[in-house]
């Protein structure tokens, strides 16, 4: 089936998990929106990133897209059971692949999370893994410093050390964690950075593998997946600024992103 897969972000975050969706789907025609103008989502009510991620996925369904990818760790905490229950595609989020992921790697059973607000107080992840195995010791952390800076495209430096350092002290506090979870697909772009802070002996896992894994999966089940002989094109839309996207993007990417367009969402 050579219908597209739709991949949501509130920016430039997304990226993360898209990139893997390329490598380990390379048939698989992607179309991804980030709302690089409403970002970042988590310090935001729950009503006002629920009608933000309908919009989104309001563009997507007139791509006809085969399956949606909730590419934010908050829209996934407060619409991921809506939109299931709304949608009659598959709606894959990134946390419960991210909880699977950190419950493999931990050998001590105590993991860190950091994530905006909204997916700090939603609990989405200490639910997630507890649901999982009972007994995991689960520290978390709002981070909400981190996702202005990766919009801003600073991902590595000495501005970049001083914010992540200053906002990891309580989770560096917390020193019998040995896994910690990246609940935000913005933080990845700062991974190296992380890493730096908290040490080598801390396995930093990211979501975007294992929601890479959970898509495969799907398309499989469904009898899904793209049958096309060239390599797809894909798609790229942003709401704000299309330069600092196509940068990050770049970036992020192994090869230049083409076809990127700025759209208008909502009124």
């Amino acid at each position: 089936m050579n219908r597209p897969i739709g991949v949501i972000d509130s920016g430039v975050g997304g990226l993360t998990v898209a990139r893997e969706l390329m490598r380990q789907l390379p048939k698989e025609k992607l179309i991804y929106v980030g709302d690089t103008l409403r970002c970042p989502y988590g310090p935001r009510p729950k009503e006002e990133v629920i009608q933000f991620t309908r919009e989104m996925v309001d563009f997507l369904l007139e791509k006809n897209i085969k399956m949606l990818v909730i590419a934010c760790n908050t829209a996934t905490a407060f619409t991921l059971e809506m939109l299931r229950n709304e949608l009659d595609i598959p709606v894959v989020g990134v946390i419960q692949p991210g909880a699977r992921a950190a419950i493999k790697t931990s050998q001590n059973q105590h993991i860190g999370v950091i994530g905006t607000e909204g997916t700090i107080s939603s609990q989405a992840y200490p639910q997630a893994l507890k649901h999982i195995n009972p007994s995991i010791h689960v520290n978390d952390l709002a981070c909400p410093r981190f996702v202005p800076l990766v919009e801003m495209g600073v991902l590595e430096g000495e501005d970049a050390y001083q914010v992540v350092a200053e906002s990891l002290v309580p989770m560096k506090e917390q020193n019998h964690i040995d896994t910690l979870i990246l609940g935000c697909t913005h933080y990845p772009l700062l991974s190296s950075t992380i890493q730096e802070v908290m040490g080598n002996d801390i396995k930093i896992i990211s979501s975007g593998d294992e929601t890479a894994r959970e898509v495969s999966v799907l398309l499989e089940y469904y009898d899904t997946f793209s049958n096309g002989y060239h390599p797809p094109q894909h798609e790229f839309y942003a709401t704000g600024d299309r330069a600092l996207f196509e940068n990050i993007a770049n970036a992020w990417f192994d090869s230049p992103v083409e076809h990127i367009e700025i759209i208008t969402l909502g009124t």
